[in-house]
């Protein structure tokens, strides 16, 4: 997703938060209609979705301490974007198999 160089500028900052932030909302989609259908799945996705979030976090922070992530504003967005970004394209790829996502997608090909 993240495209960014190494001396990364701040056009190509937004360019990847634009696509981190549509790659989430399509992450949230399937995600809500996981959690719509109810059940154990819906149980266990609840508690994945926050302790990711709480882990992703917790990391970010340390990397932002101990300077992993650089020392100017750039590199500091740049590199939270892509530390994020791993975790959606993860879920996605996770998500794209559940009744939700091909609910998602069906409805998005009989408009």
């Amino acid at each position: 997703m993240t495209t960014t160089s190494k001396n990364p500028n701040w056009f190509d900052i937004g360019m990847d938060a634009w696509a981190l932030a549509a790659e989430s909302n399509i992450v949230i989609a399937m995600r809500i209609g996981s959690l719509a259908q109810g059940g154990p799945a819906a149980v266990q996705e609840a508690g994945r979705m926050v302790s990711e979030k709480v882990a992703a976090n917790i990391k970010l922070g340390c990397d932002l301490m101990t300077g992993k992530l650089g020392s100017s504003p750039e590199a500091i967005v740049s590199g939270s974007i892509a530390h994020y970004a791993k975790s959606v394209v993860a879920n996605r790829k996770r998500l794209s198999d559940t009744p939700a996502a091909q609910m998602i997608e069906n409805g998005a090909e009989q408009e």
